[in-house]
């Protein structure tokens, strides 16, 4: 009888050969079930009896197995990442568990982290030129000071990520939601956004001029002492959004919000307050 239950939980087992946690808990069990089966034919019952009893004892082993399974799985696709001053050009990380994982001054030009569950990262003062974060979740990273030179961001999830202080040329933000997000102190001339949502994002004392947000929605988003020269935002939908200059002592700010192309837009009344007493052009301009 022994060999039955043996079987029997082999049979159970099938489908999670080698994984780790698995093993250790088929070995667990097989010791309690031949425990409960001693004990069930000392009270008499006959074998097909106590097997049968016995395997109900467990009740649904099947998903519990299956639970344990990918919790382990999940576990071993984890890595704990220290990779800081490595070079680590054209790497592999796509689909990576990798929380809190250091990048810091690494070489990681053209690596793959699309997919990757990058939480809590950090890229500090690393080469990230045309590297691949492709639908990675970036929620809590810190990416500043950074090359991100034609890097991709499609699909990324960008949740409180720091990145500040980096180099965007040709960096590509497509449908993306951005969510508390720093864009704070970068050149973002040639950098493109396409289908994105912005809430709460910062882009303080960023270069912005020339930048084409057409179409795109801005939620709580701060401008502030940001260049905006001939910034184009038609068709944008622009709610609670703020473009405070600053203490200055010249129109310089004011003439560079003239320039702004609005045509199209549609924008909460205190943002169209804001604007309007900053003399820009407004007279195509939908007020919701």
């Amino acid at each position: 009888m022994n060999e039955k239950l043996t079987n029997y939980l082999k049979g159970v087992f099938a489908p999670y050969d080698g994984v780790k946690s698995v093993e250790e808990l088929k070995t667990d069990l097989l010791y309690d079930l031949q425990e409960r089966f001693r004990e069930l034919k000392e009270e008499g019952k006959d074998d097909e009896t106590a097997f049968e009893m016995t395997i109900d004892s467990i009740g649904d082993i099947e998903q519990t197995v299956q639970e344990v399974a990918n919790l382990s799985r999940s576990l071993e696709r984890q890595v704990v990442t220290n990779f800081s001053a490595s070079n680590l050009a054209k790497s592999d990380f796509a689909g990576v568990i990798a929380h809190k994982g250091k990048f810091s001054g690494s070489a990681l030009r053209r690596s793959n982290f699309s997919g990757a569950d990058l939480t809590g990262s950090t890229f500090a003062s690393s080469d990230v030129r045309e590297a691949n974060f492709d639908g990675s979740n970036l929620t809590d990273c810190n990416i500043s000071a950074n090359d991100l030179t034609d890097s991709s961001f499609h699909k990324s999830i960008l949740v409180r990520t720091n990145i500040s202080k980096s180099g965007l040329d040709g960096a590509k933000f497509m449908d993306v939601k951005l969510t508390d997000v720093k864009l704070t102190m970068t050149d973002l001339r040639k950098t493109i956004f396409d289908r994105c949502v912005f809430n709460g994002v910062e882009f303080k004392y960023s270069d912005l001029r020339g930048q084409r947000f057409d179409g795109q929605t801005f939620i709580g988003v701060k401008f502030d002492k940001s260049a905006l020269n001939e910034v184009s935002f038609k068709g944008a939908i622009l709610k609670n959004v703020s473009f405070i200059s600053g203490f200055t002592l010249t129109k310089k700010y004011y003439r560079a919000i003239k320039t702004i192309s609005f045509d199209g837009a549609m924008m909460d009344k205190l943002t169209y307050a804001a604007l309007k007493g900053m003399d820009a052009d407004l007279s195509k301009v939908t007020v919701i």
